[in-house]
């Protein structure tokens, strides 16, 4: 899907339900609250990379935020890996809910408990055709060319502009090459693949600063493992960063992807 660049756009790296350093970071970069919406006064939009919930303390709020501004053309979210296994639970398919989508639900069990049943299995319809619908990856265009390209995990030079289950699968989890003898995915560089002048940016694979290869941006600098969480602005070509208040994953030392 093909998008013009307009009045500018913000990248948002991985939230991961760290819904207050969002905010922050919103109010950082001039959004004002109005009915209930975040605009910005220069007209500039919101480009969330994926995985806006699961791991962090405030999943549902994360994805209410994306459900209301996607809806009203302020905001747009790709596909990632943890919003495809939430998609498919709130389908009703057996998936195995863990590394922290095991809190989506117990946050789904609370919200029913204030909510109601009703409300509760209305908001899972609604976000759940939010994330199914959600694209693997968008073309940002400038006066009709294409500049930039966003996905959540990456994607080959030969799968831009095209859509099919294994270019979603790649998007989602990048090039991996199996796993290693501790359980993690062994992943592939394909960014050094990457060539001409188009830029791509990902996350999905935290790194304690953003990482410039091959003209692409890694912007996910690991907010709920106590990193920062990461705007790039475009066309300015600027980072505006926002601490964690905390380390929410509970992994340290080098079990802690930042500290790699």
């Amino acid at each position: 899907m093909k998008i013009e660049v307009g009045k500018g756009i913000d990248f948002i790296g991985d939230i991961h339900a760290c819904y207050d350093e969002f905010i922050e970071l919103l109010d950082k970069l001039g959004y004002q609250l109005n009915n209930g919406l975040y605009i910005h006064p220069d007209g500039r939009k919101i480009v969330s990379l994926g995985d806006v919930m699961s791991r962090g303390p405030q999943s549902i709020k994360c994805m209410e935020f994306f459900l209301n501004h996607v809806n009203a053309g302020l905001a747009y979210m790709i596909d990632s890996n943890h919003g495809w296994k939430i998609a498919r639970w709130l389908m009703g398919r057996k998936v195995k809910l863990s590394h922290g989508d095991e809190n989506v639900e117990e946050e789904f069990r609370e919200f029913e408990k204030l909510e109601g049943n009703k409300e509760t299995e209305k908001l899972k319809e609604e976000i759940k055709e939010l994330l199914l619908n959600a694209p693997s990856h968008y073309i940002f265009t400038v006066d009709g060319e294409a500049r930039v390209v966003c996905t959540h995990a990456g994607i080959r030079d030969d799968f831009i502009g095209k859509e099919n289950d294994r270019i979603k699968n790649f998007c989602r989890y990048g090039d991996v090459a199996g796993m290693d003898e501790k359980g993690k995915p062994i992943r592939k560089e394909w960014y050094k693949e990457h060539k001409g002048d188009l830029l791509i940016i990902w996350g999905h694979d935290p790194k304690r600063e953003p990482l410039i290869v091959n003209n692409t941006i890694n912007i996910d600098q690991g907010v709920v493992f106590g990193g920062k969480l990461t705007c790039y602005r475009y066309p300015e070509e600027e980072f505006v960063f926002v601490k964690a208040a905390k380390n929410y994953s509970g992994r340290i030392g080098e079990d802690n992807p930042i500290n790699r």
